[in-house]
């Protein structure tokens, strides 16, 4: 992998990652606005599953993060399994 390649790869992560993190405050403000309005009609396993769908894709990007960095480390000639991560 060339730096480049990796530096962009690290900062759309990094982008995906935040623009998550908003996205479940977002969907945490339309709950709690839509249940105050909708009382009993509102859709609540349509949130759960928004909230499941999201953790997902958080999970995914800790897993992109993990193999870049054990790439970067095997590239730069070092065994991913024997360094410690300090996250």
């Amino acid at each position: 992998m060339s730096g480049s390649a990796e530096s962009d790869a690290k900062r759309a992560l990094g982008r995906l990652r935040r623009a998550i993190e908003k996205a479940q405050r977002e969907l945490e403000s339309v709950d709690n606005a839509l249940r105050q309005a909708e009382g009993s009609d509102f859709p609540r396993q349509a949130f759960d599953d928004a909230r499941a769908n999201m953790t997902q894709v958080d999970t995914f990007v800790d897993e992109q993060e993990e193999r870049l960095a054990d790439k970067i480390l095997h590239a730069g000639g070092l065994e991913p399994g024997r360094v410690r991560r300090s996250m």
